[in-house]
């Protein structure tokens, strides 16, 4: 099929603006990705169209809205190789992590492990601190290697008869890394240990099958799938969601209500509580659609050769650092300048119309590991061009020019 980057650009609006009098060169698509014309007129077209509540209306727009709300659901599944009954949609990653933390968590006794890594983001840590504080249990972190790879020695090392549950970023935000999924599940099911994979990254750059991984719960959100916010998507196994108690309760995830008691739906919609995020599905449907159109290995392909491009642009640059070089790693670039900090960094590379994010990326633990207080983040999509990968190392070379 093969991939044409500038008929891919010219889907996307927004990066036809100018920053400061510059072109866009948007690299923050790590934080949240542009959105496709396509997905912008089928969030429009529902809302001038069909738009009602869904499921519980006779009329004819709730009922085609609740067709396209379902809809979305089966594309979800699908792309990730799930059944229908196993996708629950929530507001967003972090929920979808919360929920199953809080189910999980009510069969924890005081002493029970929870193995988490170094390069987790914080919404695969504070749920699980949450454990820890409420209910004793412990928290176990897998080491990360100064090239910033998970070491699989160490996290079998942490596996043992009290090992309840491992959480792990299937690719981390910050490093690129891509850690071995369908190993760490296999090594964590010996244990006897559920298992859960942030994937709000690594869905976004290669296929997944949760099938194939054997993931217990596989969570991403739809604003970096290029997706509206306020979406995300939780995957669990069906006998699992099945015994996972309500997180929420409200209309719709009930059986029956009476003064005396309460029945529950079924999964998904038990962990749907209310209204749900009707016309962020409907987006994220539209989006799992276009990027399906598209020929995903050789977009993961021509990211890789702009991360390439950028590194090679920068290989003389003795005062950058790097933070995370593990092998076959997705196109992400965290670093940081010396004698800068990194929000300085990225104020003055948008003035030359760069977008890239500064700070902890959510990921403190990570930021201590590799003895810094914050790095800056050039994030590669398969809507950026070699120019703009050009224009990026331009900027920030005239940018430490400014430290030197």
């Amino acid at each position: 099929m093969g991939f044409d980057v500038e008929a891919v650009r010219a889907e996307f609006p927004i990066l036809r603006r100018q920053v400061h009098g510059k072109p866009l060169v948007y690299l923050d698509s790590a934080a949240s990705a542009q959105k496709p014309r396509a997905v912008i007129e089928a969030m429009t077209r529902a809302m001038e169209h069909s738009y009602a509540n869904v499921h519980r209306g006779l009329h004819t727009l709730a009922n085609e809205t609740t067709d396209a709300y379902e809809a979305a659901r089966r594309k979800v599944a699908a792309f990730i190789g799930a059944d229908e009954g196993e996708i629950v949609f929530t507001k967003g990653g972090t929920e979808a992590v919360n929920l199953v933390a809080a189910g999980l968590g009510a069969g924890l006794e005081p002493g029970d492990e929870i193995v988490i890594s170094e390069m987790e983001h914080h919404a695969n840590i504070v749920p699980w601190h949450f454990l820890r504080e409420r209910q004793g249990a412990v928290l176990k972190w897998v080491r990360v290697t100064d090239d910033g790879a998970l070491d699989l020695e160490h996290f079998q090392s942490l596996l043992g008869p009290r090992t309840k549950v491992v959480a792990l970023s299937h690719m981390s935000n910050v490093l690129g890394t891509i850690n071995p999924a369908k190993d760490l599940a296999r090594m964590a099911h010996e244990a006897g240990a559920r298992v859960l994979f942030d994937g709000c990254q690594a869905i976004v750059h290669k296929p997944v099958d949760v099938k194939d991984i054997d993931a217990d719960f596989y969570v991403f959100s739809g604003h970096k799938l290029y997706g509206p916010t306020g979406i995300g998507v939780l995957y669990g196994k069906a006998e699992l969601l099945r015994a996972l108690p309500p997180y929420q309760g409200g209309g719709e995830m009930i059986g029956t209500v009476s003064m005396d008691e309460i029945t529950y739906a079924e999964p998904p919609h038990r962990f749907e509580a209310g209204t749900p995020p009707i016309l962020e599905a409907i987006g994220l449907g539209a989006a799992i659609d276009w990027l399906s159109g598209l020929d995903r290995l050789a977009a993961a392909e021509h990211e890789h050769r702009l991360y390439r491009r950028v590194r090679e642009g920068l290989s003389g640059a003795n005062w950058l650092k790097v933070i995370g070089e593990a092998e076959g790693k997705g196109a992400i670039l965290s670093f940081t300048v010396d004698g800068a900090h990194a929000h300085d960094v990225a104020q003055i590379l948008d003035r030359y119309g760069v977008a890239v994010r500064a700070g902890t990326h959510c990921a403190e633990p990570l930021m201590r590991r590799f003895g810094v207080t914050s790095s800056a983040r050039a994030s590669f999509a398969l809507y950026n061009t070699e120019h703009e990968a050009d224009a990026f190392v331009d900027a920030l070379t005239k940018t430490q020019a400014f430290f030197a």
